[in-house]
């Protein structure tokens, strides 16, 4: 019978070694902010330790991330390296419609701002 606990690693070292964030801080930001999950439950100390199998859901740019610990690193290396640390199991999202644009050359005109104004069909008049 075996008493060694399960390897574990600080979160928000983790986070930084796996290149979610640039910063070691940033990371310690974000999970003392309440923003980052482990396996549905809401982590607020960045010294919360992980292992591999833990399923973490935060927020990266516009995204919510969700990802399964694989390994534990050992330093932040090439970036090569990191995506071996987790598998990544965020859904595919399709990318918002773009705002219209002028089609033209350089700054519209008065005429053509109410050419554009006139075939807005998002225009609640």
């Amino acid at each position: 019978m075996s008493d060694t606990p399960a390897a574990k690693l600080r979160i928000d070292k983790w986070l930084w070694q796996a290149r979610f964030f640039k910063t070691r801080s940033l990371s310690a930001k974000q999970v003392s902010g309440g923003h980052v999950r482990v396996n549905g439950n809401r982590v607020l100390k960045p010294s919360y330790g992980v292992s591999p199998g833990d399923v973490l859901t935060f927020p990266q740019a516009k995204i919510v991330r969700v990802v399964r610990i694989e390994a534990l690193g050992e330093r932040r290396g090439p970036a090569s390296e990191a995506q071996t640390l987790y598998a990544d199991l965020t859904p595919k999202q399709e990318k918002p419609p773009a705002n219209p644009k002028f089609e033209g050359k350089g700054r519209p005109s008065k005429r053509d701002r109410r050419a554009l104004d006139l075939s807005n069909p998002f225009d609640p008049e």
